[in-house]
């Protein structure tokens, strides 16, 4: 009888256990569900719901004591260029080790939230414009030693943008979209620096978001068009190719540069669709003209760093040289030294691609970026266009025309040929006829021409001949 007591009061005992350890199972449970409620999951910073109530009670009491406030918005540069070249996975790793510099930089009582991808957001209790700028400071840099993540040495830099509490907004809302616009000025400043809102950048904003919700649509509603300028042999004279440039026309907005709705493009995520579409339009025009009777001539389509990055390049590159029955010699792809010295070593694998399926790389503005000759050596690079910025005071210039005379001589020396751009003088032509150069484009010899004018202008030079 007492055994068989013992056993049943072991059992019970047993069942009490293993009622507490799922009653404790479950309390972790919740506490995690409830963690994770308020914080984000990668990197364990307060959530967007979190940001809100403690910025809401920071201005609150800023508001009672008449103290200041501040908040910043803090993206990283470039950041999709890792995600796309390394994976998410290295990027997530990446953020992750981000996160923790960032909220080793700042006090207990300031709040540092991650927003969405690589953008986050900083409250900064009793911060006035000088102890802002120093903790900006202090954010850039953390950030500028490199992080070692998946067997990779990686850099990456922020743009910050900062809002005062009361002048720039007096409730979140408003501090947060000043301060989203100081990130941008930011970046358009040279990128991992800091800048703090101005009343010029609101009327900025607000024509940047008009421009990208337009821009969205510009493409369906035939908006978008290409213009063509010549590219002119400087020994034959002839016209060896032609630079497809954009150009957008809204019914209210007029006609928009690209200098403004390219980095809006960039910036908002268009610039891959709206890139691929010129790249296709463009070829299908050369494909018109040489069936009209032009002679074949290279076709120059200008890339932007994401674009160029993107995995998926060379094979669409390819896919529409085919559709177009267009040999590959014939497409030139332009990017900046900016955008290949962002990843050279990814550059370096997708220059290669596109030199092995016969498509030319031409490093367009060479001598305003920062490439190193070492990795120029190793881009596979067909041709450097010379920036205009060194063209326009020749030959008045002494020092422009040693650039230029450098350069050209530089490009022969490893095989490459040049063009000088924005050529617009006799005086600028001859001195590139006689350093070697190439190839020249300009308003002395054609502006851009829409695709009718272009043919015309192509038939005309070779009736003279």
């Amino acid at each position: 009888m007492d055994r068989t007591a013992t056993m049943a009061e072991q059992e019970l005992q047993r069942t009490v256990d293993a009622l507490r350890r799922k009653i404790a199972e479950q309390d972790r449970t919740i506490a995690r569900m409830q963690h994770l409620a308020r914080f984000d999951a990668l990197t364990d910073l307060p959530n967007r719901s979190v940001l809100a109530q403690n910025a809401e009670q920071a201005i609150e009491q800023a508001r009672a004591g008449m103290r200041p406030l501040a908040v910043m918005f803090l993206d990283l540069d470039r950041f999709k260029n890792i995600n796309d070249s390394l994976g998410h996975r290295v990027g997530d790793a990446l953020l992750a080790a981000l996160a923790a510099r960032l909220k080793s930089a700042v006090r207990e009582r300031d709040t540092v939230s991650r927003l969405s991808g690589d953008e986050f957001m900083l409250i900064l209790p009793d911060t006035d414009s000088a102890g802002a700028s120093h903790v900006a400071q202090k954010l850039i840099a953390r950030t500028l030693p490199a992080f070692q993540v998946a067997n990779q040495e990686l850099s990456i830099t922020p743009s910050i943008g900062i809002a005062m509490y009361p002048t720039d907004g007096d409730d979140f809302d408003a501090l947060s979209q000043s301060a989203d616009a100081a990130m941008y000025r930011a970046k358009r400043g040279g990128r991992g620096t800091y800048r703090f809102f101005t009343r010029e950048m609101q009327a900025e904003a607000a024509r940047a978001l008009q421009v990208e919700n337009a821009l969205s649509r510009a493409q369906e509603r035939g908006q978008l068009e290409l213009y063509y300028q010549p590219l002119i042999d400087l020994t034959s004279g002839r016209v060896t190719g032609a630079e497809a440039l954009m150009r957008w026309h809204h019914q209210e907005l007029g006609s928009v540069p690209p200098a403004e709705f390219i980095p809006v493009a960039e910036a908002s995520g268009l610039v891959g669709p709206i890139g691929e579409w010129a790249l296709r339009h463009a070829l299908r025009q050369l494909r018109t003209w040489m069936d009209a009777g032009l002679p074949a001539l290279t076709m120059a389509v200008n890339l932007s760093a994401a674009q160029f990055h993107h995995a998926e390049l060379p094979s669409l590159a390819t896919e529409i040289l085919q559709e177009t029955r267009l040999p590959a010699e014939l497409l030139e792809l332009e990017l900046t030294e900016g955008a290949a010295m962002q990843n050279p070593q990814h550059a370096i694998a997708v220059m290669a691609d596109l030199h092995a399926r016969g498509i030319r790389v031409s490093i367009d503005d060479f001598g305003t970026g920062y490439s190193s000759l070492s990795y120029l050596k190793r881009f596979r690079v067909h041709k450097l266009k010379i920036d205009q910025s060194f063209i326009r005071d020749i030959p008045d210039d002494e020092d422009d025309k040693a650039i230029v005379g450098a350069i050209v001589h530089m490009a022969s020396s490893l095989g490459l040929r040049t063009t000088a751009e924005g050529v617009e003088t006799e005086a600028q032509l001859a001195f590139l006829r006689q350093q070697g150069c190439d190839e020249a484009q300009g308003y002395l010899f054609s502006r851009p021409l829409a695709p009718a004018m272009f043919e015309a202008f192509v038939r005309d030079l070779q009736d003279q001949a």
